[in-house]
């Protein structure tokens, strides 16, 4: 797929969003024929976006497809990366518009916050190697616009190509002794309405979210990005997506970390 075609492709994407569209995959001529012309389009449509929109600057990253469930439902055999603008970051607590969706969805993350630029060129990253520019950790929501997907017709390229269906996040208060905290090991439960609703673990994500932020920092250096301090990254769900109705309200604690609490109006 040529340049001038790959920006056509992140043209329609962007199109259909703001029509709210339907998500459907890309097939045909649009269809990518690799991850990588998957990912030229996901950058396309991000400098439409920036140019654009009215979300703001890219702030923070995210990874998806990190069970070998969702990556089978896929079509991958790896996670899948996603950015995250600066107007869709939200802190606790949060109350969302569900008109603002064609459908959200609600995913339940360990997020991280840089402390300092990464020098990517000490790629490639393990956990421990990631884990000395990382000044925060916080429990978070990911809010899902997965645009009404019809979910027994996906595939990977597509959904990355289109935002990783990445409509904002939640963070919590954020702890900054979190080296004292095993991360890959904390309990996490979700009460709806006050009621237990789930419960789960951080290791269900990779088995640690600094394996998340490795994968992830290792795709950006393979591509030229960049991590700078300050930005934000979603390390993966540790439990299901659950889509909410309005008047709903979510708590996500985390043990060690604390909660974040969404509202939907």
């Amino acid at each position: 797929m040529d340049q001038k075609h790959t920006e056509a492709v992140a043209r329609k994407i962007y199109q259909a969003n703001a029509r709210r569209d339907r998500f459907k995959p890309l097939r045909g001529d649009d269809e990518p024929g690799s991850l990588g012309e998957a990912y030229d389009i996901q950058d396309a449509l991000y400098r439409i976006m920036q140019t654009e929109g009215n979300s703001g600057p890219l702030a923070g990253h995210k990874i998806a497809a990190t069970s070998p469930d969702i990556q089978k439902l896929c079509g991958v055999d790896q996670p899948v990366y996603g950015s995250i603008f600066a107007g869709t970051i939200h802190r606790t607590p949060h109350v969302a518009n569900r008109a603002d969706f064609i459908r959200l969805g609600v995913e339940f993350e360990i997020a991280l916050e840089f402390g300092e630029d990464v020098p990517m060129s000490a790629a490639p990253f393990d956990a421990a190697a990631i884990s000395r520019f990382v000044k925060s950790a916080m429990p978070a929501f990911e809010l899902i616009e997965d645009r009404n997907a019809d979910y027994s017709d996906l595939d990977a390229k597509s959904i990355l190509t289109d935002r990783c269906w990445c409509g904002g996040v939640v963070l919590g208060e954020p702890i900054y002794n979190w080296q004292r905290i095993d991360l890959g090991n904390l309990a996490g439960d979700v009460t709806l309405n006050g009621e237990p609703l789930e419960s789960g673990n951080t290791g269900n994500a990779l088995g640690h979210p600094l394996n998340g932020l490795a994968w992830i920092a290792n795709h950006l250096a393979g591509r030229g990005g960049l991590l700078q301090a300050g930005e934000i990254v979603m390390t993966g769900s540790a439990l299901k997506t659950r889509f909410p109705d309005r008047g709903d309200s979510y708590t996500y604690t985390v043990d060690n970390l604390g909660a974040v609490a969404l509202q939907i109006k």
